[in-house]
């Protein structure tokens, strides 16, 4: 067979670097663009942030900005950015004084608005908050040594999970330790603040919260119940209490009050998981009589190109070498930023247009709502759409909620319509949330009631939207 050469004219679908970083700061979170832009900045001499400068944000939310880079139908064109003269820049930069106050903390005009996640509080851990009981107690040195050692076998809750067999047969034998030596210290442990630290099944740990506690009859009753009768409270087998204590109600009632304030994690009050706050992207108000989305300008970076070293490429041209690809870089990133935000307020408006009813009503008037009928609206890839509600916040009068929240499943109504997952779990709560305690409804009383409103749900979808919202079954709902 002989060779031949043969010419063919095909297309496909080609991802320029502007368009790959185009792509990946679309679908970063608020936190991760900081940290990027912290990257870019410190490899990037031409990039720098512009401090002192108020931001120009004139343009109006509804105004048509850039498209979103769409990957699937090549709707983003790499183009020309903007000359270093025109002085590039996005978003907005906190500005905080640095300067020497005393206190160890920033300083700061009171029209500058704080970042919290700047200065967080220093926190000791649970060992340490025990360890420095102990270093106060009277105990010997040797006393003190062991109830620092089972202080180190704590788990954050304050259990203590090993058996003193266990921990004994690790202590070095030269000190000659008994198996009691251990228990006392254990005592000791169980003597600190929190109360219950030290405990090694949730029963004990309940048992000494109690035990510390002023003497009362209810105090009396709600130690019998824990030491003895514990899964009978959890299964809320209330007469059967009544039956075997032979107490009343009301003292039945006061105990189990008394039990439920009890904390079975007590050293997750010292040594809990830090807090993380969410810095919202889009805030959106009410401007007569329509919602509005409009851009968070503490969640945007404020950049510019630095302009000596713009000015002094203008004039060495031939000779700018490997700087004139990092001007180019820094100028892609500038306009790559700005598109990011102009896809989120567009998608951000669609949606706020989508689900007013929600604004104006709450969760009930939600309707559904999927990734396609956005992105059709805006003539965007689904893909798009998906990359700008992930991990993206908007602030409304009704809490702070990430965007995916406003997508949701239909179920079908006797009319013929379609109502949200999000508004059928509202409804679910309301109904629970005005049940008679003393006789909760059933998950088929629930889907009962919302068949009556025209709503059709199954059985099984009331229990899975009831664990979803965090509502215990109907057995563990009764109360006295």
């Amino acid at each position: 067979m002989k060779p031949t050469l043969q010419l063919k004219l095909s297309q496909h679908l080609t991802l320029t670097p502007q368009l790959q970083q185009s792509i990946k700061l679309l679908q970063l979170s608020t936190l991760e663009l900081n940290q990027e832009i912290e990257r870019y900045l410190q490899e990037n001499p031409l990039l720098e942030r512009e401090e002192n400068s108020e931001p120009n944000f004139s343009a109006p939310a509804s105004a048509a900005p850039a498209s979103a880079p769409d990957t699937d139908n090549e709707r983003s064109s790499q183009g020309e950015a903007a000359s270093p003269d025109s002085g590039d820049d996005i978003g907005i930069e906190d500005r905080i004084d640095w300067s020497d106050t005393g206190s160890g903390v920033p300083s700061r005009s009171d029209d500058d608005d704080f970042d919290f996640q700047e200065v967080q509080a220093a926190s000791a851990s649970l060992r340490e908050h025990l360890n420095d009981q102990i270093s106060l107690s009277p105990l010997s040195d040797r006393d003190r040594m062991l109830v620092r050692f089972i202080i180190e076998a704590l788990d954050d809750d304050g259990y203590l999970h090993q058996e003193l067999e266990e921990l004994f047969d690790l202590l070095p034998p030269e000190f000659g330790f008994e198996p009691d030596d251990l228990v006392i210290a254990l005592h000791h442990v169980q003597q600190l603040e929190p109360t219950g630290v030290g405990a090694r099944t949730p029963q004990e740990c309940l048992d000494l919260q109690l035990q510390a506690l002023p003497d009362s009859p209810v105090r009396s009753l709600a130690l019998i119940i824990v030491e003895q009768y514990l899964e009978l409270l959890a299964d809320r087998s209330f007469a059967q209490i009544r039956r075997i204590t032979g107490c009343e109600d009301e003292i039945l009632k006061a105990a189990q009050a008394m039990i439920l304030h009890l904390d079975p994690h007590p050293g997750s009050s010292i040594s809990g998981a830090q807090t993380h706050y969410v810095l919202p992207d889009v805030n959106v108000r009410k401007v007569r009589g329509r919602w509005l989305a409009t851009l968070n300008t503490e969640a945007m970076p404020r950049l510019r190109v630095n302009q000596l070293y713009a000015t002094l490429l203008r004039q060495n041209r031939g000779q700018a070498g490997e700087l004139s690809g990092q001007l180019q870089e820094a100028r892609w990133l500038i306009k790559n930023i700005q598109q990011r935000f102009d896809t989120i307020i567009r998608v951000s408006q669609a949606i706020v247009d989508q689900q007013r009813q929600f604004f104006d009503h709450g969760e009930v008037a939600m309707r559904p709502l999927t990734l396609r009928e956005i992105a059709d609206r805006l003539e965007l890839h689904e893909s798009t759409v998906s990359r700008v509600t992930t991990q993206k916040y908007m602030a409304t009068p009704r809490g702070v909620f990430e965007l995916k929240y406003f997508f949701g499943s239909h179920v079908a109504t006797e009319t013929g319509g379609a109502a949200s997952s999000t508004a059928i779990r509202a409804l679910i709560r309301q109904i629970i949330d005005a049940e008679d305690k003393k006789k909760p409804v059933s998950d088929a009383k629930v889907a009962d009631l919302l068949n009556q409103q025209g709503i059709v749900v199954a059985r099984r979808t009331i229990v899975k939207y009831r664990t979803a919202l965090n509502i215990p079954p109907v057995s563990q709902r009764k109360t006295l």
